[in-house]
């Protein structure tokens, strides 16, 4: 299933339709292509701008607090307000910096990550380029990150800047061998690198999704995740700009929008390893009880297919944004430990587990089926188990803070210290005691 709906085929309907000469036809590619990546460029820096907002209200609802809540409704316009105060502020270059890879570093990571959304399908038609070697393309594509980080690093002729990079550096190619080999494993299910067509060979229905095609790939998908993390130097994996460390790491001799490039690639890649996690492994923008090539047939199920396809990444964005608040720091070793030792050798062991499965079990069949089920409800049950132990949790501590009172924007209320008292140690023990 490759419908004709990239840039490939809006070029061809100019050219045919206007009866373009060559040097013209060039010339309307050229323009297309740019207004492509202008949309394209827009749409992400929305994306990350609202995700730095939605980063902030998830980590004071962590710590029980508010959040941002003064600039429009629930805060939600702060992240406009901090993009007007970045441009205004002063970008300034250190005398002692490389001045042109110095400038220059910033955009390359902007590059890797905002190219590789080119090729993430939003729906059936909504797609910049449909490429044959999409997958590829996005591995290869945002390995420029770790160009630019250390790059940074390097010009900035900062000791601390340089150890940042470095760092960044070993992490990021570390960490790409289990995401390819997860990516791979999905290839080798799909039989095509096409990210349009992996999408067409799963189903809209939970268990048609190649996360619960069996045991490997739903070991898969967390080797991935963690790995996508790694790469995009989050926490647990923030090693590259350890405050406590580097002193903000390779970004440290950076202001003003230079600045806001490195953030903005880091928020960006949180949405973008979130759209590629929907593609590869939860039915992309596949509408349940409706084939794909039915999708081209209606308006109304193209976009319930992007409402889906948006409303499945956005849950992985918040996935993100919820373990960086919630796990702890790695040391150095650690990180690198739990690549080579844990995460390479699974991946192999589950690529090698599905090219078995796929020889053995025949797809369709009722086996097939069965295993589906079996997996997706492994998957159910450990949703279940996680949210009630993160329930058990928020009701121990204490913290009885209402949606009213976190929905307030600008108001006063007088200090009550029963509605924000926290228990910690053998006080909270003992309190869970009474409570029971």
């Amino acid at each position: 299933m490759r419908p004709d709906n990239d840039i490939r085929a809006l070029v061809g309907y100019i050219v045919e339709t206007w009866e373009l000469s060559p040097f013209w036809a060039d010339v309307a590619a050229a323009v297309v292509i740019l207004a492509v990546a202008a949309v394209v460029f827009l749409a992400v820096m929305t994306f990350a701008g609202v995700l730095t907002w939605a980063e902030r209200r998830v980590a004071g609802r962590t710590q029980s607090r508010v959040g941002p809540n003064r600039v429009g409704p629930i805060g939600f316009l702060q992240w406009v307000v901090d993009g007007v105060k970045l441009v205004l502020k002063e970008d300034f270059v250190p005398d002692a910096a490389d001045g042109p890879l110095f400038r220059l570093a910033p955009y390359l990571v902007i590059l890797g990550v905002f190219s590789a959304m080119a090729t993430v399908p939003f729906s059936q038609v909504l797609i910049a380029a449909d490429l044959d070697v999409g997958a590829l393309f996005i591995m290869a594509i945002t390995s420029l990150v770790v160009v630019g980080v250390l790059m940074s690093g390097w010009a900035s002729n900062n000791k601390w800047a340089l150890l940042g990079g470095v760092r960044s550096a070993a992490q990021i190619v570390s960490y790409e061998v289990p995401a390819a080999l997860s990516v791979m494993t999905i290839v080798l299910l799909a039989g095509s690198l096409s990210m349009q067509t992996i999408i067409g060979q799963q189903g809209g229905w939970p268990w048609e999704w190649y996360i619960f095609h069996s045991p490997f790939t739903f070991v898969l998908f967390f080797v991935f995740l963690a790995s996508s993390i790694a790469e995009g130097n989050r926490i647990p994996f923030d090693l590259p700009e350890a405050e406590s460390e580097l002193v903000a790491g390779y970004n440290t001799e950076y202001s003003g929008m230079r600045w806001a490039g490195f953030f903005l690639g880091e928020f960006a890649n949180v949405y973008v390893m979130s759209a590629i996690a929907t593609t590869l492994f939860f039915g992309g923008w596949q509408v349940p009880g409706v084939a794909a090539e039915e999708h081209g047939d209606s308006l109304l199920i193209q976009g319930l297919g992007l409402v889906i396809f948006l409303g499945k990444a956005w849950v992985g964005c918040f996935v993100v944004l919820w373990a960086r608040w919630t796990l702890p720091r790695l040391r150095v070793d650690q990180l690198m430990g739990v690549c080579y030792r844990y995460f390479i050798p699974i991946a192999f062991a589950c690529m090698l587990g599905v090219a078995l499965y796929a020889l053995v079990v025949p797809a369709g069949s009722l086996p097939d089926v069965a295993v589906h089920l079996v997996t997706m409800a492994m998957g159910a049950a450990a949703v279940v188990v996680l949210f009630r132990r993160v329930g058990h949790h928020a009701r121990s501590v204490g913290d009885r803070i209402s949606l009213a009172e976190v929905l307030q924007r600008g108001q006063r209320f007088e200090f009550d210290p029963s509605v924000q008292l926290r228990r910690y140690g053998a006080h909270r023990r003992g309190g869970a005691r009474e409570s029971r």
